[in-house]
């Protein structure tokens, strides 16, 4: 369907969040070597942090709900969930940096819809509000990879 409501796209990118922390959380409960688990159960941790973040715009019924109801047209459908559904598949477990490489390339992915999103809002209220989805992403994925590198050190 190429018509969409803001609220579909929230509520898919929560589904992803959420989906991608029980994968890194069966990741980490296999036979993975101790930094990596610990890798794993820190980013399954965040994606539900995420997820969340983004059902808690879908509960809210003042601050965004004229945007979460603003209609879309996109031909492409959601432009990169294709991408997004296959990563959890090839996720490599032998170090923290390739798990922290899939990780980071799934909010980038994520940072890169939004930002998709934003460049076509039919209104500065939509506008603003995939921009700061946008720059949120921007923020974890700086974070995830400063906390992954402390993992690492240590």
């Amino acid at each position: 369907m190429r018509f969409h409501q803001v609220k579909d796209l929230v509520t898919w990118a929560a589904g992803y969040h959420r989906r991608l922390a029980e994968q890194f959380t069966a990741l980490a409960g296999g036979g993975v070597e101790e930094r990596v688990r610990m890798a794993l159960e820190y980013l399954a941790e965040h994606e539900r942090k995420m997820e969340n973040d983004l059902t808690g715009y879908l509960a809210d019924g003042t601050d965004h709900s004229q945007v979460l109801e603003t209609w879309f047209d996109d031909p492409a459908d959601f432009p990169h969930p294709p991408v997004l559904e296959r990563l959890p598949d090839c996720i490599n477990c032998e170090t923290v940096q390739s798990v922290l490489s899939t990780a980071l390339t799934a909010h980038r992915t994520l940072q890169d819809l939004y930002t998709h999103r934003a460049e076509r809002a039919g209104g500065s209220d939509e506008k603003a509000f995939f921009e700061a989805l946008s720059n949120g992403h921007e923020a974890e994925v700086r974070r995830v990879a400063r906390d992954m590198q402390r993992l690492e050190d240590y």
